[in-house]
C-alpha cells in the first residue's frame, strides 16, 4: 500500500468513524443516559435515508431534505417517548427489549407498504460532486470529506451543549440522580423528552448524510445498531467522548481490516472490542 491509497482509507475509516459517532452518540443518550434498552435505534437511522431519498426526490434538493428531516425526525422522536418510552423508565430491560423489537418490525413493515422493496440511490449534491485530485490517478470524493466536517462539528456541538448549557447540566443531574433532580422541582419528563428526541434525530441525520454514499436498502438499520452498540460499549456507557474515541477506532479497524486482512474483515471490530473490554472492563472513558 503506497502512500496515497494508505492516505485514502485513513480518510475513509475516519468519515466513516465519525459517522458511527452520530448514531451512536444517540444511542448513548438514550441507553447510558436514559437507561432504556433500544433496539429500535437503527431504524432511526434508516428512516433518516429514506426520508432523504423520498424528500430529496420531492424538493429536488439534498439540503432542503436534511433540513425538512431533521424537524421530522425530532417531531417522531418526541412523539414515540411521549407515547410509549416515558412508561418504561421504571419498567424490566426485557420489557423494554420487546416494545423497542416490535418498533423495528413495524418501522419496516411501514417502510415496505410507503416506498417498497427496492435499492434506491441518492445523488450527491451538485456543488459537493467533485474529487480532490491525490495524484494522476487517486482522488478523494468532497462529499466524504463533507461528512467528515459536518460530523466534527456536531460532535463540538453536543459538546458545548452537555458542557457548557443549562439543559446539559440537567441532562448530567438526570443521568446520575433522576429522583434528586425530580425533588428540585425540575420537569425530568421534559428533559428526558428532549434528550431521546435528540438521539433520534442524530440517528436519522447520519441516515440522511450517508444516504448518497451508501444508498438506501431495507434493513439498513440492524447492521449500523449492532456496530453502535460495540461502540458505546467499547466507549463506556453514557460517555459521549468515549463514544467518538471508540468510534474512530472501530472506522479505521474496519476500514483496513478490509483492506489488509480481506478474509477476517468481519472479526477485526469484535476482535479490538473483546482487547479493549480485556484491559478496561468499564470503557475507555467514564460517562457524559
Amino acid at each position: 500500500m503506497d502512500l496515497y491509497s494508505f492516505l485514502i482509507q485513513l480518510l475513509n475509516g475516519v468519515q466513516y468513524g465519525l459517522l458511527l459517532f452520530l448514531v451512536a452518540s444517540g444511542l448513548t443518550l438514550i441507553f447510558g443516559i436514559m437507561g432504556i434498552i433500544n433496539l429500535a435505534h437503527g431504524s432511526f437511522y434508516m428512516i433518516g435515508a429514506y426520508m432523504a431519498f423520498t424528500l430529496s426526490s420531492l424538493t429536488g434538493n439534498l439540503f432542503v431534505a436534511i433540513v425538512l428531516g431533521v424537524v421530522l425526525s425530532v417531531i417522531l422522536g418526541i412523539f414515540l417517548e411521549w407515547a410509549l418510552f416515558s412508561h418504561l423508565y421504571q419498567r424490566d430491560h426485557l420489557e423494554q427489549v420487546l416494545l423497542t423489537y416490535g418498533l423495528i418490525l413495524v418501522f419496516e413493515e411501514l417502510r415496505s407498504l410507503i416506498v417498497g422493496n427496492d435499492v434506491h440511490g441518492v445523488d450527491v449534491p451538485a456543488i459537493l460532486n467533485w474529487s480532490l485530485p491525490l495524484t494522476d490517478t487517486l482522488s478523494y470524493p468532497a462529499y466524504r470529506l463533507f461528512i467528515s466536517a459536518v460530523c466534527i462539528v456536531l460532535a463540538v456541538l453536543l459538546y458545548l451543549l452537555i458542557k457548557r448549557t443549562r439543559l446539559g447540566m440537567m441532562i448530567r443531574a438526570g443521568a446520575s440522580n433522576r429522583e434528586m433532580v425530580q425533588s428540585l422541582g425540575l420537569n425530568i419528563n421534559l428533559v428526558y423528552r428532549l434528550v431521546f428526541a435528540l438521539g433520534v434525530a442524530l440517528a436519522a441525520f447520519a441516515g440522511m448524510i450517508a444516504a448518497p454514499v451508501s444508498s438506501v436498502y431495507p434493513g439498513m438499520g440492524t447492521g449500523v445498531l449492532i456496530i453502535c452498540f460495540v461502540v458505546v460499549v467499547i466507549g463506556g456507557i453514557g460517555s459521549i467522548w468515549g463514544a467518538l474515541v471508540a468510534a474512530l477506532l472501530i472506522g479505521l479497524a474496519d476500514t483496513f481490516g478490509k483492506v489488509l486482512l480481506p478474509e477476517a474483515a468481519g472479526v477485526t471490530v469484535y476482535v479490538l472490542m473483546a482487547a479493549i473490554l480485556l484491559w478496561r472492563p468499564e470503557g475507555l472513558l467514564r460517562r457524559v
